[in-house]
């Protein structure tokens, strides 16, 4: 069964990421990809994160597809103009690439390519948009495809904005256009989480069952790296108690792995999956997972 047959007959999913190299070595995909073969139901490729330029999703997606793990092609509106992005979007296609996640992308000003500009020919809506039209067979300006594409386009949602409300409206406008599941900011206050998804199914006019949500988390590692991400970084909402867990912990590294099983078991039954944020790092995604419980019902099955 596929990403799409998984999320679509509600079995409950598990993504993660891995960023293309900044480099041809190419070495290291071998020894992230086996561990999780098998455990992960697909892999997040990224698009230049937080405009850093590294080698193209498309490529180690397609890398993905012979390693037997089905890739999602982070794709940003940041980099290309329409042209550019149905380009890809179909030369992705044409390698089996089928899921799409569909982002704006960070300005160039937060990344190491000083006097980079931004293109942001459309946004992530709009994006999705195209998607839509290319997988009803037509390009963005209406003329007609010979062959359609069959993606499987999803969007971001951020659960902890200061304006949920416009967040919702985003959400489903995303929804009207095309996106089929949703990724979210990480998750570290489940209340806040809760409300949020109760906040969807008042006013997104789509029954919640019908609205794949992923939850996003990301291990912390240290009480330093909390409360950095805490004070700097928009849209996180981090506890006092996990950081003073953090605080007092032995190892802190494994106490963030133990939050996040904890945060899982809290959250599996309410949303569609849960997408772990490690850096391109395995080990822990394997460590949450052994923790919840998750990986020896895959590993054995």
């Amino acid at each position: 069964m596929d990403f799409k047959s998984k999320v679509k007959s509600n079995k409950f999913v598990v993504t993660t990421e891995l960023a293309p190299n900044k480099g041809t070595d190419t070495s290291y995909i071998r020894d992230r990809v086996e561990l999780l073969t098998g455990i992960v139901d697909a892999i997040n490729i990224t698009d230049n994160q937080r405009s850093v330029m590294r080698a193209s999703p498309v490529a180690l997606s397609h890398i993905l597809i012979d390693f037997g793990i089905e890739p999602i092609l982070q794709m940003t509106c940041r980099d290309r103009n329409r042209l550019a992005l149905q380009s890809d979007l179909l030369g992705a296609h044409w390698l089996g690439i089928r899921n799409v996640l569909a982002l704006t992308g960070d300005h160039p000003k937060f990344g190491d390519h000083e006097g980079a500009k931004s293109v942001f020919d459309i946004d992530s809506v709009q994006l999705l948009s195209v998607i839509k039209k290319l997988n009803n067979g037509f390009d963005d300006a209406g003329n007609a495809l010979s062959g359609s594409t069959h993606f499987f386009a999803g969007g971001v949602v951020n659960p902890f904005s200061t304006s949920i409300e416009t967040e919702i409206l985003k959400m489903k406008k995303k929804t009207e256009q095309g996106a089929q599941f949703f990724q979210t900011q990480t998750v570290y206050d489940t209340e806040m989480f809760f409300s949020f998804l109760d906040n969807v199914g008042a006013h997104c006019n789509v029954p919640l069952q019908n609205i794949k949500i992923i939850a996003g988390l990301m291990p912390l590692e240290s009480l330093k790296s909390g409360l950095f991400m805490k004070n700097n970084i928009p849209g996180v909402v981090i506890p006092d108690a996990l950081l003073d867990e953090l605080k007092h912990a032995k190892d802190p590294v494994v106490k963030g792995i133990e939050q996040m099983a904890r945060i899982i078991d809290k959250i599996k039954d309410k949303c569609a999956g849960v997408h772990i944020m490690t850096r391109g790092k395995a080990k822990p995604v394997i460590e949450i997972l052994k923790m919840s419980g998750i990986y020896f019902e895959r590993a054995y099955h």
